[in-house]
């Protein structure tokens, strides 16, 4: 399932959201950059029921979140 992960510096992405291990840093695949949520009610709305026609996502492989700090917070998105 897609996650909503949201980093410092204000980026946004939705991808399959890996937690970091001892061995690994946590990473998203299959991502994208959420430019333009193209929402009236927020990331919620995105996360719960996918993208609307104004939602603009920018596909950008696997993203390597190497500094656990960075991470704000994860959103489950089963709309996406």
């Amino acid at each position: 399932m897609k996650s909503i992960v949201c980093v410092s510096a204000g980026w946004t992405f939705v991808g399959v959201y890996t937690p970091a291990t001892a061995e690994k840093p946590a990473y998203l695949a299959d991502a994208s950059c959420i430019r333009r949520w193209g929402t009236t009610a927020g990331l919620g709305q995105l996360a719960l029921e996918g993208p609307t026609a104004s939602t603009v996502l920018d596909p950008c492989g696997t993203v390597l979140l190497e500094n656990p700090q960075a991470v704000l917070f994860v959103i489950p998105a089963p709309g996406m």
